[in-house]
């Protein structure tokens, strides 16, 4: 398959599946998604990221959600155990899927938003943890 642009909500889908096809065998922060989102849910979650990362690349008004407190509530049910290092192997699977299938200005716009997503949701999610008692 050769690389091509961004242009279209199918090719936001293909890179959002193929995204996910990963995370899924991925054995670091699969576990993490297999987790939360149950098997019956999985085409819905697509469609909803795909509404996501098509509102980021083209600025269509679809995605309709609350990323932030998805990730906190995320978070807490694995007892505020997500760190950075998981952050980054999204990232690092975000990353190489892109390079995988696209190139050009919305593939880097994807990967800059990305970035710019992870470290947003990462700090916000810090700011709530439990922070330990001082004795």
């Amino acid at each position: 398959m050769s690389k091509r642009e961004i242009t279209t909500r199918d090719d936001v889908f293909l890179l959002v599946s193929t995204f996910y096809d990963k995370i899924k065998k991925d054995d670091f922060i699969g576990p993490i998604f297999l987790k939360v989102i149950p098997e019956k849910m999985w085409d819905s979650h697509l469609e909803k990221l795909t509404d996501f990362w098509e509102t980021n690349l083209f600025f269509v008004r679809k995605f309709k959600g609350n990323p932030m407190k998805v990730h906190k509530d995320v978070d807490k049910e694995f007892s505020y155990g997500i760190s950075q290092k998981h952050f980054g192997r999204w990232l690092q699977l975000w990353f190489s899927t892109i390079d995988d299938l696209f190139i050009g200005t919305k593939a880097n716009e994807a990967k800059e938003r990305a970035r710019n997503i992870a470290s947003m949701l990462f700090f916000k999610m810090f700011e709530v943890k439990p922070k330990p008692s001082i004795q």
